[in-house]
């Protein structure tokens, strides 16, 4: 069998996202035929000795597949020592089925909503590589509503470190459309307005940044939509397993003609 690089060899085995593998490998994690593993190193899957934390990886692994609505206060790492809760403590054993799961992308600790759970490496690069133009849909809630002024400023986009942040769609919310939200959030948030806005991809807590620069801070930041996938009743704290059609679109994205 032909060689490949390491962490497509671990990603492949449902153990980490790719690049959750080349950190894994730097620090020292992976041993391969006895020995610590270096970044980029070649291996053969089917003759080498390779072990993770002095386990030994086997055939790939099933694919699991999870949404969970994520609470305020819960880190989105698999890991963190200085933290109360972390997602993966969120999941049941049962949906869980023995497999390493990570997640996919990142909520900050303070803000709720949808993310994803899975051990499928290049399913999860096809859900988050802005390539494949998975949307992300967020409800903020602010103090007070936005002046006309501060609305024309975050549709024309705010300048960041990183460049010039835009939103694809903002606008306020109906009060349907509140009240089904504020039936699945805990704690139930004060009289608050509440506008979505759509992200093509985005940067370090960059609505929190965005909505800052115009005097507008954000006092609930909920992601609603991933893609084509909804939060809908999926209530604060709970954890389902994604339905086939649900992997297939999200895992299919929409590809960027321009790329």
């Amino acid at each position: 069998m032909p060689t490949e690089r390491l962490q497509k060899v671990l990603a492949a085995a449902g153990v980490a996202s790719r690049r959750e593998a080349e950190r894994m490998i730097a620090a020292g994690r992976v041993h391969v035929d006895g020995k610590v593993a270096g970044l980029g190193q070649a291996v053969d899957p089917a003759t080498s000795a390779i072990l993770v934390d002095g386990r030994a990886i086997g055939e790939a692994a099933s694919a699991v597949h999870l949404v969970i609505h994520k609470p305020s206060g819960v880190v989105s790492t698999v890991r963190d020592r200085h933290a109360e809760r972390t997602i993966i403590d969120l999941v049941p054993t049962a949906l869980a089925s023995g497999a390493r799961l990570y997640p996919v992308g990142r909520l900050d600790q303070d803000s709720e909503g949808l993310i994803l759970l899975t051990n499928d490496g290049p399913w999860a690069e096809r859900v988050l590589h802005p390539r494949f133009g998975v949307e992300r849909e967020y409800a903020l809630g602010l103090l007070r509503p936005l002046d006309p002024p501060q609305q024309e400023t975050l549709r024309a986009g705010i300048r960041l470190e990183e460049g010039l942040a835009t939103l694809t769609h903002l606008r306020l919310m109906t009060t349907v459309e509140v009240r089904k939200l504020e039936a699945v959030l805990v704690p139930v948030p004060p009289e608050l307005t509440w506008y979505r806005a759509t992200l093509q991809h985005g940067w370090r807590r960059q609505l929190r940044r965005m909505f800052g620069a115009v005097g507008a801070p954000v006092d609930r930041l909920v992601r609603v939509r991933l893609g084509t996938l909804r939060l809908e009743d999926l209530a604060s704290g709970r954890c389902r397993r994604l339905t086939a059609p649900e992997v297939r679109s999200l895992g299919a994205g929409r590809l960027d003609p321009g790329r």
